[in-house]
């Protein structure tokens, strides 16, 4: 439906009654459900297909709403001042008395919480007045949804609305830092980059972990750290360069003379961050063309490029 106010009337009044809503951020398309309800919690997962184990994302309208709900220290609070509204996701401790569902925190002591920037999801959230858990909009594991039809082809009948906001502008999840701990710990890259929280923190964050399956969390603080997520159904082949017979191509920079095969091009000038906006769309678009196999050029870890280079990984990984 378009961002009209009555349709965000409709879709608040869907939310309030236990339904769940798509809805556009700047980083994905998010599955809204009121994070205090138990029942609308489960059906996010049952709407997913996700792993009760992973956590997800509650979104707020701002830093007060924030902290009713989850306990932030000084670390916490200088991030949240630095860059919300925006793609930061904060994992912050979760007091006895806090309304989230316990679901939402997959019965950890912790809560991952966000304030959206953009202006469609603030809408919402003001005109709901409720904490809205929103992981991304797709079949879990699967591609993340960065433009409306992506959710409606992924999640059909299993959504109750999809509010259209046209496409993602970041259209990468948000990072997630993790402030349960004295050391800050990044614990997925995303659409703020690393180089810039340190700048803030005048420190070098943590690292959690590389992704590789030994190295998977059994129990992840947040979402994004299966090893295998982000997945299309064709197979991807990483640091390409050049598509293999039978393999479609997505590109960064230069493409490879005379490739023949069906193909994108992430950004022709190198651009990080147009790479980063067209990542989902352009492997929605491969994976659409019904290819076996996907390869891709590779990407720079630098900036954004650690997000990117993060998600193809785990893209690529082997499928559960």
């Amino acid at each position: 439906m378009p961002a009209t106010e009555r349709d965000l009337a409709r879709a608040a009044a869907i939310l309030r009654q236990g339904g769940l809503v798509a809805f556009p951020t700047e980083t994905v398309y998010g599955l809204g459900g009121d994070a205090t309800s138990d029942r609308a919690v489960a059906q996010i997962f049952a709407a997913k297909g996700r792993p009760s184990f992973n956590p997800l994302i509650v979104h707020v309208l701002d830093l007060s709403e924030a902290e009713r709900l989850g306990q932030f220290g000084e670390t916490a609070k200088r991030l949240a001042a630095a860059f919300w509204p925006g793609p930061l996701t904060l994992v912050v401790p979760r007091p006895a008395n806090s309304p989230i569902s316990m679901l939402a925190s997959a019965g950890l002591p912790s809560l991952a919480i966000r304030v959206p920037a953009h202006p469609l999801a603030q809408a919402l959230l003001r005109e709901v007045q409720l904490p809205l858990a929103a992981p991304s909009a797709n079949p879990s594991g699967r591609i993340s949804p960065t433009a409306p039809e992506h959710v409606e082809q992924g999640l059909g009948d299993n959504v109750d609305m999809i509010l259209d906001g046209g496409s993602c502008a970041i259209g990468l999840e948000s990072t997630i830092v993790c402030c349960l701990e004295s050391e800050p710990m990044l614990l997925r890259p995303g659409g703020v980059p690393r180089s810039a929280i340190e700048d803030v923190l005048g420190e070098r964050l943590a690292a959690a972990h590389s992704g590789s399956e030994k190295s998977e969390p059994s129990r992840p603080l947040a979402p994004g750290q299966l090893a295998s997520h982000y997945a299309p159904r064709a197979q991807i082949r990483l640091n390409a360069e050049a598509p293999q017979p039978g393999e479609a191509w997505l590109g960064f920079g230069a493409d490879p003379e005379g490739i023949g095969a069906i193909s994108r091009n992430l950004s022709p000038s190198g651009d990080l961050m147009e790479a980063a906006a067209n990542l989902f769309r352009f492997l929605h678009d491969l994976d659409g063309s019904g290819v076996a196999a996907i390869a891709v050029a590779p990407v720079p870890n630098a900036g954004l490029g650690e997000a990117i280079n993060d998600r193809l990984m785990r893209a690529a990984a082997p499928r559960p």
